[in-house]
């Protein structure tokens, strides 16, 4: 059976909009996914903020209230039973205890005990990985395995295939486990 390595911010939940409306609430700015040309958030945001914009990660209850992204629900239980899938995720502070109780609410059928907690995705065991961040990506699609990117303006750069949602993504996963 092949594993699906699956990133859980801005490719299963929805973290950007809640992280994004809280900063623009504080500074009174419109930051949104589509400003980001590259990764590093600070480059987008108000100088006042500077990397502080980060310790909105840290924030208890920010991850509890996150909502999946359209279809990430329904694709996941399809694609869970032909497939293993394990949620590799990082993370900061108290985002661990969320993030568990988040996957027990939306997704039970993988449950928390199919998280990987780290910040090196590419260390882990898996056949694809289903990922936004550029150094994610570049790093597992180095060990010569495949990786997927959530498109967003901050990873274009990185050469992988892309898909705009979780029905491409399905559609993908179909047709290239069907070619292998």
């Amino acid at each position: 059976m092949h594993t699906l390595l699956i990133d859980m911010d801005s490719v299963i939940c929805d973290l950007m909009t809640d992280w994004h409306n809280q900063y623009n609430k504080d500074y009174c700015d419109s930051l949104s996914v589509e400003k980001l040309k590259c990764w590093e958030s600070e480059k987008y945001i108000k100088p006042e903020c500077g990397t502080k914009i980060y310790d909105y990660l840290d924030q208890p209850g920010l991850f509890l209230h996150l909502q999946p992204l359209p279809h990430a629900v329904e694709v996941l239980k399809r694609l869970y039973e032909r497939f293993s899938i394990l949620i590799v995720t990082s993370s900061r502070t108290y985002a661990y205890t969320e993030k568990e109780q988040w996957v027990e609410k939306h997704l039970p059928f993988i449950g928390k005990y199919n998280i990987v907690f780290t910040h090196q995705k590419d260390k882990i065991y898996g056949d694809l990985l289903f990922d936004d961040a550029p150094h994610n990506l570049k790093a597992f699609q180095a060990t010569g395995r495949h990786a997927v990117a959530m498109s967003y303006p901050y990873n274009e750069e990185v050469n992988v295939p892309r898909v705009d949602d979780w029905l491409q993504f399905e559609q993908y996963v179909n047709t290239y486990f069907n070619e292998c």
